[in-house]
C-alpha cells in the first residue's frame, strides 16, 4: 500500500462507500465541474490558515518598559540626553544588563543620594502600573491596548489556550451539524460565525470580552475548514482524491502568508482583524453558489435530489449519465466502534497511548514553533515567514521518504532529527549568545520542518494501525489528543521568562526538542504498517505484528490488483 492510497483518510470520509465512487466513473472523477467547485473551496481553505496564527501578531509582545512617574509624554524610544538620563535614573537593570521590564525605583526626591553613574543608593523597587511600549515591529497589539505584561502576561498564554478549546469544540459540534443539516449550511453556518466573531474580536473592550470571541473564531474556524475538506474530498473521483486532498493542504500556509502581508503594512491588532475577516464575507457569497454533497444526500434518503446534483455534474463535465444512477447503489453503515475497545488487549492498548502522545506531540511542538516567533533571535516578520515557508518542503517530505523507508523509520527520523535540533539550541544560546542567533534559528525552523513532516505521517500510520472496527474513534481520539497539544504549548513557551536568562530562552525548545525524541523512541514500538495488509476486525489488530498476519498480507498484496484505500 502506498501513500497516495494511504493518505486518502484526510477526506474525512469513515464510511466505506466505493460503491457509490463508482458513479463518479460516470460523470467524470474531477472534471471541470469538480474542478469549479474545487477552486472555490481552496479559497475557503486557504483563509482559515490566517485564523490559526492571528495570535503572533494581534497578542504580539513587543519591547517594554515602565512609564517615568509624572512624564506624560514618555516613550520607549530614547528623545534625547535628558529623557535618557531620566530613563537610566528611574529604570533599574535586570539579570542581562537590561532595562527592567516590570519595575522602577521608587525615588524619595527630598532624600534622594546618587552614585557615580547617577543611579538611586538604596532606593526600592516597586511595580509599576503603565508602560511605554517599542513600536518599531507594531504601532499597536491587544496587548498594548490591555498591558498583558509582567504579571498579567500569563493571559497571553491563556488566550491562545481558549482559542484552541474552541476549535477543539468546534470539532465536535460542527461535525455533528454537517451530519444532520449537511455539508452547504453547516458551511453558511460556519462562515458566517467566522466573519461576525472575528470582526466583534476587533472591537474587543476588554479581555474577558476578547478570549470569549476567540473561543469562539477557534470554534468557527474548526468548523469552517473540517467542513470545507470533506465537501471538496466527497465531490471527487477515488483515484483523483488523493492528489485533490494534496493540493488542498498545501494552501493553509498560503493563507499564513497573507496574514504575515496584512499583519506587516497594517502593525495594528485592529486593522490585521478586519484584513483576515473580511474575505470571509467574499466566501459567503461564493458558497451560495456551491453544491450539495450528493454522498450525504444520498445517504439520508434524499436519492432525487442527489440524483439530480449528479446528472447536472455529468452534464456539465460533457459525460452522459443514466437517470438510474442511483438505482444499485448501497451505501454501508458506519462501525459502530466504542473506544474502550481501544484498550480492549494489552497490545492494542499500548499501541494507542504511544499514538495519543505522538499526536500530542507533533501538535504541541508544531504550534509552538509557529506561533512563537518571538522566542526566537532575528527579525520578527522573517522569522514568521521561514516558520510558514519550511511548511511546503515539511509537507512535501513524507510522500517522496515513506513509500521508500516505511512510516515508521520514517517518522523515527523526522521526530528524531527535529528532536536534537531543538535540543542543540541548548548550545548555540547558551555559549554562542547572539553570535550564533542564527544558527539557532536556523535550527529551530528544521525542528518546525520535521515537526510538519512528522504531523503528517502520524495521521498515516495511526490510520493503517487502528482496524476497520474502531479506526473512527480512533482517529477521532487521537485529534483529541493532537488539540491538547495545542492548548498546552504556550505555557512551556512561558517557561523562558520563569527561568530567565540565556537559560529560559532555551528551555521551549528543549522541551519540544525532548518530547520529539520520546515521542520518535516510543514509535520503535510500533509496528510497521508499509506492505501490510489493512486490520480488519479487533482481532486483526491485536496479531497485526505477527509472522502469521505478515505472510497472510503478503499472499493478498500479491493476489489483487485492486486500489487499497485507507478509509476510517
Amino acid at each position: 500500500m502506498d501513500i497516495y492510497n494511504s493518505i486518502q483518510f484526510l477526506a474525512s470520509i469513515s464510511a466505506r462507500t466505493m460503491k457509490f465512487d463508482d458513479i463518479f466513473k460516470e460523470i467524470g472523477e474531477f472534471g471541470p465541474y469538480q474542478r469549479r467547485n474545487y477552486v472555490v473551496l481552496m479559497f475557503g481553505w486557504m483563509i482559515t490558515g490566517p485564523i490559526m496564527v492571528l495570535s503572533v501578531f494581534v497578542m504580539g509582545n513587543p519591547g517594554h518598559r515602565c512609564q517615568i512617574p509624572g512624564l506624560g509624554n514618555d516613550t520607549y524610544a530614547i528623545q534625547g540626553p535628558n529623557h535618557n538620563s531620566l530613563v537610566h535614573k528611574y529604570i533599574p537593570l535586570d539579570v542581562d544588563g537590561l532595562y527592567d521590564k516590570c519595575h522602577l525605583f521608587n525615588i524619595d526626591q527630598s532624600a534622594a543620594s546618587f552614585d557615580n553613574d547617577s543611579r538611586p543608593i538604596n532606593a526600592s523597587k516597586t511595580k509599576c502600573s503603565a508602560w511605554v511600549y517599542d513600536k518599531t515591529l507594531f504601532y499597536e497589539t491587544f496587548v498594548m491596548k490591555e498591558n498583558l505584561v509582567c504579571d498579567n502576561k500569563y493571559k497571553i498564554s491563556l488566550s491562545k489556550t481558549i482559542f484552541f478549546a474552541g476549535v477543539f469544540s468546534g470539532s465536535f459540534c460542527f461535525g455533528m451539524i454537517s451530519d444532520l443539516i449537511g455539508r452547504k449550511k453547516t458551511l453558511l453556518i460556519g462562515v458566517l460565525f467566522q466573519l461576525a466573531s472575528t470582526l466583534a474580536l476587533a472591537w474587543s473592550q476588554n479581555y474577558l470580552m476578547y478570549v470569549l470571541l476567540r473561543f469562539c473564531t477557534g470554534a468557527a474556524v474548526a468548523g469552517v475548514f473540517m467542513t470545507t475538506y470533506v465537501l471538496a474530498m466527497e465531490w471527487v473521483g477515488p483515484s483523483r482524491r488523493t492528489y485533490a486532498g494534496i493540493i488542498m493542504t498545501f494552501f493553509g500556509p498560503v493563507g499564513d502568508l497573507y496574514a504575515l502581508l496584512i499583519s506587516y503594512f497594517a502593525r495594528d491588532w485592529f486593522w490585521i482583524l478586519l484584513g483576515v475577516s473580511l474575505p470571509f464575507a467574499i466566501l459567503f457569497l461564493l458558497y451560495c453558489f456551491l453544491p450539495e454533497s450528493p454522498r450525504w444526500l444520498y445517504g439520508t434518503g434524499r436519492k432525487k435530489e442527489a440524483g439530480l446534483l449528479l446528472e447536472k455534474a455529468a452534464k456539465y463535465n460533457g459525460k452522459e449519465a443514466s437517470s438510474k444512477l442511483l438505482d444499485n447503489v448501497v451505501l454501508e453503515k458506519k462501525e459502530a466502534g466504542k473506544i474502550w475497545l481501544l484498550f480492549s488487549d494489552r497490545r492494542l492498548g499500548v499501541r494507542t497511548v504511544i499514538i495519543y502522545f505522538n499526536w500530542l506531540v507533533t501538535s504541541m511542538v508544531f504550534y509552538g514553533l509557529s506561533l512563537n516567533t518571538g522566542i526566537l533571535y532575528g527579525d520578527y516578520y522573517i522569522n514568521f515567514l521561514i516558520v510558514v515557508l519550511v511548511e511546503f518542503p515539511g509537507h512535501a517530505l513524507p510522500l517522496v521518504m515513506i513509500d521508500r523507508l516505511g512510516r515508521k523509520r520514517s517518522y523515527f527520523i523526522y521526530m528524531g532529527v527535529g528532536g536534537l535540533a531543538c535540543l542543540s539550541t541548548i548550545f548555540t544560546v547558551n555559549y554562542g549568545g547572539q553570535d550564533l542567533q542564527y544558527l539557532t534559528t536556523a535550527l529551530a525552523m528544521l525542528g518546525k520542518l520535521f515537526a510538519a513532516a512528522g504531523s503528517v505521517t502520524i495521521y498515516v500510520l495511526s490510520a493503517e494501525l487502528f482496524p476497520t472496527a474502531i479506526r473512527n474513534v480512533g482517529m477521532g481520539s487521537s485529534s483529541s489528543w493532537g488539540r491538547v497539544g495545542g492548548m498546552i504549548f504556550p505555557f512551556i513557551a512561558d517557561t523562558a521568562d520563569l527561568v530567565g536568562g540565556r537559560s529560559g530562552t532555551a528551555l521551549p525548545l528543549s522541551i519540544f526538542g525532548g518530547a520529539c525524541l520520546l515521542a520518535a523512541l516510543l514509535t520503535l514500538i510500533l509496528p510497521e504498517t508499509l506492505h501490510q495488509m489493512l486490520p480488519e476486525t479487533i482481532e486483526d489488530g491485536k496479531n497485526f505484528a505477527t509472522k502469521e498476519y505478515k505472510e497472510k498480507s503478503k499472499k493478498y498484496l500479491e493476489g489483487t490488483k485492486d486500489i487499497i484505500v485507507t478509509q476510517f
